[in-house]
């Protein structure tokens, strides 16, 4: 029986894919473009064609008898991206998920199979057809095989069959490697003829049938010149030919069953999740009817909402919660700390989930297993429900899973962690908008729930298999009730001095315009760009440093290549400075100061950056300048509270050089913190070979900028331009360091080696950052990820030991139960408020518990330092 028999030129295919769509990546640093685009060629095939049989092909290695034959065959082509590569296996996962074989054979090229395969098809009655985008298959068109050729990318495609390939050619299929023969192909570098092009070639060809044909009737050619050609390359044009000949009979066994398919429905979604094919399962259900997939693609039914009122009803379900022992909740949470509050909450029980408004008289029933330790707490951004419970008079005890942590490890870069995202992401359901648009209401608490319960055990396993559920159970999971409670107790602004500073900034600021305009010889808005660059590159005439698309750049990189040049450059960029810190953190502090508590009340925000640290918002105070007089003012704001007389600062000191120290090991770094040596005077004797005591202070300021360049992978070209000396001087520095501290050498080689082979780099603590352009062709991107390879582990591990640091500090406090508490943690430093009768008790609690935190080869140091404000502390 005839059946349509489709073959794949699955090696083309790929290829074309890869160069079509830009480069995609998983969160895990998977590339999967080529792999989306076959797939999605494949899913548009066979919903258009409807095979009955199918196969794809690939090409096994570079060598085949071609090869053999003529040893520059295909020799100049570049080497397959290893952005590309890695892909190939997972098209052929979902060539398995489709249940559709694939075929590699070594020696011979993926059109060698394809046209023995088409050669049996064929004989057997089938209707044959190629899809590909090599146009060497078109010699393989028959009465019973077709060639479907991508013509642009991969969604356009023209169809040849025997006639339609004449009258665009001239030529019969068959007649196309006699073509190549006589003009050669440069794509697989075929050499052909000398001086024979595609229109002598056509020609000769159309009169003489066959090359065979053609040298045998040299004489009878018209024209010297291509006769002298043909004589002296008969063996090339007949070499040329053979290569460019599809061999038919491969010793290939056609049986109809391999080919088969049979798509599996299940495997099939898991990869859809695995390489975060977002769209393509509402593409596919055409070939899976009536499967799983085909309900996944539709968009989800709204759950039904059972809202309890009754008192007893309510009790039954606190009662089977604690006899379950879990809590799986999801809870409608509103206002901003200090003050929220909590309108209801859904909670999943035995497979059914059910609403409690926060207004009924079994509420407090409720509120109790907040509090109950025995009852294990599983929930999304708990956060938000520590500090809900602290304004409802309750404590959440028993966390031990939240929905958005969990993501946030598995994959730090993410845009987002809502319940709709991971749901799409992994559970492979399609958009949740719906349900986002209802976040206040209990059908949203009741959906939240049970996506919470579903994610749970998904999540739970990934972090086990990527070996981060010590960092989630140690680390994370624990800081976000510290967090929740550092946010709640706020840190005091001085507000009467804020108005004050402000007012007298404002001043400067004004007195600053004044000499801008002077100097300009006019008045103009400075804050705009385009004037500011007529004044300072044509009434000026300062060097042009840089043009954009709207006119010169103004730029602060810009304005300090031409510091020195003229008075009003420096003013300038002072104007810059002031303004910022007056829009940014004076007029913009007053507005966040909490009228009910006179404190600010910053977000920590744990799931934002890539490397672990903690980021602020609503302020952001962890980037405060503390390099101008101005920015360190502004700490002067930051006072004890009511009842506190002491601001603390607790600041590990070079944290990150003794993590290097640590997971190089290298020798003198680790003798150098053993003995309480000043490192960069220790790293300026060694690189700058004199001793220790004649170690100046530039000296000095130059090891200290190898110290950290070293870590963020710096080049002699950085630098040169940091420490104001010539690139190569600069080469020399690094040389030196490197002959020097060899086993930080091999560390940042090692740790970028193994980067490029897993694709990832972890931290002490076992934390991951994926580096997707690990692998990547483009050098700048390339370089980028390695130099974030360098400084990850050990800007990460800093960020984890912090932490650490936090949660340990908070606990002893309250273990003591002492009045003080830590306010900010920014960056390696702790601020606490103290009162003044405990003092030196607080400072060394805190100092040991900093210290004590991790145990690394050589020891951690912390500074505590007190005064009336926060400035007076550092």
């Amino acid at each position: 029986m005839a059946r349509r028999f489709v073959i794949i030129d699955g090696s083309s295919l790929v290829h074309r894919a890869f160069y079509a769509l830009p480069l995609l990546t998983t969160a895990n640093g998977l590339y999967t473009n080529a792999v989306y685009g076959f797939t999605t060629m494949m899913v548009k095939l066979l919903s258009e064609l409807k095979p009955d049989l199918m196969v794809v092909a690939f090409d096994k290695g570079k060598i085949t008898f071609r090869n053999e034959a003529y040893a520059e065959y295909k020799a100049h082509r570049k080497p397959t991206p290893g952005e590309l590569s890695q892909q190939f296996s997972l098209v052929k996962e979902v060539l398995e998920a489709l249940g559709i074989t694939a075929i590699e054979q070594a020696g011979y090229e993926a059109d060698d199979i394809i046209g023995t395969l088409a050669a049996q098809g064929g004989k057997a009655g089938h209707e044959v057809i190629i899809v590909t985008g090599d146009r060497d298959a078109l010699q393989l068109i028959s009465p019973h095989t077709r060639v479907m050729l991508t013509k642009k990318g991969i969604s356009d495609m023209d169809v040849y069959d025997r006639q339609a390939f004449e009258d665009k050619y001239g030529v019969t299929p068959e007649q196309q490697i006699d073509l190549k023969g006589l003009m050669g192909d440069a794509s697989d570098n075929i050499p052909g003829v000398p001086g024979i092009g595609e229109k002598t070639a056509t020609k000769l060809i159309i009169e003489y049938g066959t090359i065979e044909n053609l040298l045998e009737n040299i004489e009878h050619v018209s024209g010297k010149k291509i006769q002298e050609n043909l004589r002296n390359n008969r063996d090339i044009a007949l070499l040329s030919k053979k290569l460019a000949t599809i061999v038919c009979d491969m010793p290939l066994e056609f049986v109809t069953e391999k080919f088969e398919f049979h798509p599996d429905a299940e495997k099939m979604k898991e990869l859809c999740v695995k390489f975060e094919f977002k769209s393509l399962l509402l593409k596919i259900d055409s070939i899976f009817p009536a499967t799983e997939i085909q309900c996944l693609s539709e968009p989800e039914s709204l759950p039904h909402v059972e809202i309890l009122m009754k008192h007893d009803e309510i009790i039954k379900i606190v009662n089977k919660v604690r006899q379950l022992g879990i809590f799986e909740f999801y809870a409608l949470v509103t206002g901003k700390v200090p003050e929220m509050s909590m309108q209801g909450l859904a909670v999943v029980v035995d497979g059914k989930t059910v609403f409690i408004p926060a207004d009924g008289e079994a509420w407090q029933d409720v509120l109790s297993l907040f509090a109950d330790q025995t009852v294990m707490k599983i929930t999304h951004d708990a956060k938000k429900i520590y500090s809900t419970c602290i304004h409802m008079g309750t404590k959440l005890q028993g966390l031990v899973f939240d929905t958005v942590l969990a993501a946030y490890l598995l994959d730090p870069t993410a845009s987002e962690y809502t319940l709709a995202r991971l749901k799409e992401q992994y559970l492979g359901q399609g958009s949740q908008s719906q349900f986002e648009k209802m976040s206040q209401e209990p059908l949203f608490a009741v959906w939240a729930a049970e996506a919470i319960h579903a994610l749970h055990p998904i999540l739970q396993q990934g972090l086990i298999d990527n070996e981060l559920n010590l960092l989630f159970d140690e680390i994370e999971l624990p800081l976000v009730e510290v967090l929740s409670a550092v946010e709640n107790y706020g840190i005091k602004v001085d507000a009467d001095y804020l108005k004050i500073m402000s007012d007298d900034l404002g001043g400067k600021i004004e007195a600053l315009l004044i000499e801008i305009y002077q100097c300009a010889g006019e008045k103009f808005n400075v804050n705009s760009p385009k004037q500011l660059g007529v004044i300072l590159f044509e009434k000026l005439n300062l060097p042009v440093i840089k043009k954009t698309k709207t006119g010169y750049s103004t730029d602060v990189e810009v304005l300090e290549a031409l510091v020195g040049q003229h008075e009003i450059i420096d003013k300038i960029l002072e104007y810059r400075i002031l303004t910022k810190l007056k829009s940014t953190y004076l007029d913009g502090l007053a507005a966040l100061i909490c009228h009910n508590t006179g404190r600010i009340h910053t977000t920590f925000n744990q799931m934002v950056t890539a490397t672990g640290r903690l980021s602020s918002s609503e302020p952001n105070l962890q980037n405060i300048p503390i390099r101008t007089e101005a920015g360190r003012k502004i700490r002067e704001l930051f006072v004890p509270g009511e009842g506190y007389d002491y601001i603390m600062s607790a600041d590990y000191s070079q944290i990150e050089l003794r993590i290097l120290a640590d997971m190089s090991g290298d020798g003198n770094l680790v003798e150098s913190f053993a003995h309480n040596q000043d490192v960069h005077t220790r790293t300026a004797a060694e690189v700058f070979e004199v001793s220790m005591d004649e170690v100046t202070a530039e000296l000095r300021s130059r090891a200290k900028a190898v110290n950290f360049g070293i870590i963020y992978g710096i080049s002699d070209y950085g630098l040169s331009r940091d420490i104001g000396v010539s690139r190569k001087e600069a080469g020399q520095y690094i040389h030196n360091y490197f002959l020097k501290y060899h086993g930080v050498k091999e560390f940042i080689d090692r740790v970028v080696a193994e980067a490029h082979q897993q694709g990832y780099v972890t931290t002490l603590f076992g934390r991951r950052r994926y580096l997707p352009e690990i692998n990547s062709s483009n050098f700048n991107q390339r370089s980028f990820a390695e130099r974030t390879a360098m400084n990850t582990p050990i800007q990460g591990t800093a960020a984890d030991i912090i932490k650490k640091a936090m949660i340990d500090v908070h606990l002893a406090l309250q273990s003591e139960q002492l009045q003080s508490r830590v306010l900010l943690q920014v960056h390696d430093e702790l601020v606490l408020e103290v009162p003044k009768d405990e003092v030196e008790k607080v400072g060394k609690l805190v100092q040991e518990a900093m210290q004590q935190s991790v145990k690394l080869q050589v020891p951690l140091v912390v500074d505590v330092k007190f005064g009336k404000n926060w400035a007076q502390a550092k």
